[in-house]
């Protein structure tokens, strides 16, 4: 297939939540091709863990922007959520064995704390005016 053929293809879903707010994760942004794409670059370059996997990102990507992910995937958003745990978690391990760990969680707690902010303004800026 080509590099055409496999981008046209490509699907992206972004999820909010807000515990708080929300009482499921809300999809901020969808897209197909090109803007799919550009949801991952951005996810990336903000720091936002991905998650490839196309059949849930088509079925997530049939939703209105703005909704909430339904009940009957649950159990789909609970595994990737648990699977960005172990990996945090493995990371923060790793980190913790090497000199000066202390000094960089620091610096890393503080630059998530920014990245959730972002992201939830970004979130609170993609959601439709009720």
């Amino acid at each position: 297939m080509s590099q055409f053929n496999d981008t046209m293809n490509k699907k992206a879903v972004a999820l909010s939540y807000d515990e708080e707010r929300d009482a499921a994760p809300v999809i901020v942004a969808s897209g197909m091709g090109y803007m799919a794409e550009k949801i991952v670059e951005t996810a990336r370059e903000s720091g936002v863990p991905v998650y490839e996997d196309n059949s849930l990102a088509t079925v997530l990507s049939q939703l209105q922007l703005g909704s909430q992910v339904p009940e009957q995937l649950y159990q789909a958003i609970v595994d990737i959520y648990v699977y960005f745990l172990r990996f945090a978690n493995k990371k923060n391990l790793s980190m913790e064995s090497e000199p000066g760990a202390q000094e960089r969680d620091g610096d890393a707690d503080e630059a998530e704390k920014g990245q959730e902010e972002q992201q939830k303004e970004e979130a609170d800026a993609a959601e439709p005016d009720a």
